[in-house]
């Protein structure tokens, strides 16, 4: 265990971390600075003194102003500082440097599924989506009526029947990107690669309809996919009985695929944080992103998200940017949320949330600095809309908002195959079709939910692992679990109700 109390992040930071509950007088060791009050673990303590107007400087990085005095070990937070606006240099790619890739013959495998399509799942699932929410009570009726038959027994290389249901799909315009989006998704999921075959269920007047769906897209092959309409099929218990005789077919044809040896550069990873504290930035982030990189080199696809959650480090990843036209449409993707964030009467600072700030994250400017720390440093090569296919390799950004549930069902739906998530308050999410990596940032909050994590990086703060290290342990467990191994999301069988489209049309 480190005997330090306090971490310096960057040589020009005017405020240190302080890594345990710090009362009045004690030394912040290793500096010569004695606390001036109480401080909570995860929270900031003034290096200097500070004036109002002064800016205050984590990560090396601008994250707002002081709005009063602020003397020398005293705690730093919302009581002092304020949301700063100014001026950043994105510098589209002038950082951007060469990836050195792992030899081909190197690179790191693992079991996964390949499809007939090509695409590689992690997972064997059969789905049963809705093009609308009139039509979700007869897929889970479906779903329990063939948990109720033991229909999944006979079946041993299936993981699970997979009822996706919303709350959306009527009383929308037809013809905008709202729709497109929704669209999108819901395809998204029904054409996935953790799904061996799919029922769409609808109800046959809605705003959604599945015809309309394939015209855009096209028509899997039927083995893949299949959709039925209660109208057309007379009602829910006729459409629930054709769904259990199409079940069996199915799950007969699921139950076909096996497990072989695949690249890593069939792993696209879903980037995620949650419930974030003052650790998350300096010990889960940074060690997701060293995995990041380490997934990157060896051919694989990461997916950052979350855009209002990037707000005020974008310059971070525009830098970095692999050709100026794909740092413009990050800066062209937060120009709009702020504009949408004005028109709902918000702002962007309205993130983060209670919990974060309980946490110690002070701004936005804070707490998305932390986050982009999960991108790694590999150059940034594709910006993707809410749920739109992703088709690059390497880092890549998918919009949407910082709501978990909301992200993510975009980024799987853009084709992540696996999710990693950092959480610093603690969360108890999952999700189906694909496996929920949970990712603790201290080491009380990993002990105290064990349960609902996988993997703790509070050993980072702990002076017992370094980043690097920490790291080379995400990846290794993004190979095992995309082989198969369970997630303890996935013991608990948690992830079947987290299927959230985000929704920016008027519903009339």
């Amino acid at each position: 265990m480190s005997d330090k109390i306090a971490l310096q992040l960057h040589d020009t930071d005017n405020v240190l971390i302080v890594l345990s509950n710090i009362e009045h007088g004690k030394q912040l060791t290793p500096f010569d600075l004695l606390s001036n009050g109480l401080i909570p673990r995860g929270h900031k303590a003034a290096l200097t003194a500070m004036k109002p107007g002064d800016t205050v400087r984590k990560y090396g990085q601008i994250i707002g102003i002081a709005t009063q005095d602020i003397a020398p070990g005293e705690h730093v937070h919302t009581q002092n500082v304020k949301m700063a606006q100014f001026d950043r240099d994105h510098a589209y790619g002038q950082h951007a440097t060469p990836t050195e890739m792992v030899p081909e013959a190197q690179r790191a495998t693992f079991q996964g599924y390949r499809r007939p399509d090509g695409t590689v799942g992690t997972r064997n699932y059969v789905g049963i989506i809705t093009s609308v929410n009139c039509s979700a009570s007869a897929a889970r009726l479906l779903a329990r009526e063939a948990a109720k038959r033991g229909l999944l027994a006979k079946y041993p290389n299936v993981d699970g029947i997979v009822p996706i249901v919303h709350g959306a799909g009527c009383c929308i315009g037809t013809d905008d990107e709202a729709f497109y989006k929704l669209q999108r998704t819901i395809w998204g999921f029904a054409t996935h690669a953790n799904f061996a075959s799919v029922l769409m269920l609808g109800l046959g007047c809605e705003a959604n309809q599945i015809p309309l769906m394939l015209e855009v897209y096209g028509n899997p092959p039927p083995e893949k996919f299949r959709y039925h309409t209660l109208q057309a099929e007379g009602g829910t218990r006729k459409t629930v009985e054709l769904g259990l005789q199409w079940l069996e077919q199915a799950l007969e044809y699921a139950n076909t695929a096996r497990r072989e040896t695949v690249p890593a550069s069939e792993l696209t990873v879903a980037l995620q944080c949650g419930g974030s504290d003052g650790y998350s930035g300096i010990t889960s982030n940074p060690a997701l992103g060293h995995a990041v990189d380490l997934l990157v080199r060896n051919g694989g696809t990461a997916a950052l998200a979350e855009t209002p959650e990037i707000y005020g480090a974008e310059h971070l990843l525009t830098n970095r940017a692999a050709s100026p036209e794909v740092g413009q449409k990050l800066v062209g993707l937060l120009e709009w949320w702020e504009v949408y964030a004005a028109k709902h009467g918000s702002e962007m600072n309205n993130n983060p949330t209670p919990g974060n700030k309980a946490g110690g994250l002070t701004t936005i400017l804070e707490k998305s600095l932390g986050a982009v720390a999960k991108a790694g440093s590999t150059n940034l090569n594709g910006v993707y809309k809410y749920s739109e296919k992703i088709t690059a390799k390497g880092l890549v950004f998918v919009d949407s908002p910082g709501y978990d549930p909301v992200s993510i069902t975009g980024e799987v739906a853009s084709g992540c195959n696996m999710v990693c998530f950092t959480t610093g308050r603690g969360s108890c999410y999952g999700n189906k079709p694909a496996p929920s990596i949970k990712i603790a940032s201290n080491t009380p909050m990993y002990q105290r939910m064990q349960e609902d994590m996988d993997l703790n990086c509070g050993t980072i703060a702990d002076g017992t692992e370094t980043v690097a290290e920490a790291g080379a342990r995400i990846f290794q467990e993004m190979l095992e679990v995309a082989s198969g191994k369970r997630t303890v999301s996935e013991a608990l069988d948690v992830g079947d109700a987290e299927f959230a489209p985000w929704q920016t049309y008027a519903q009339m």
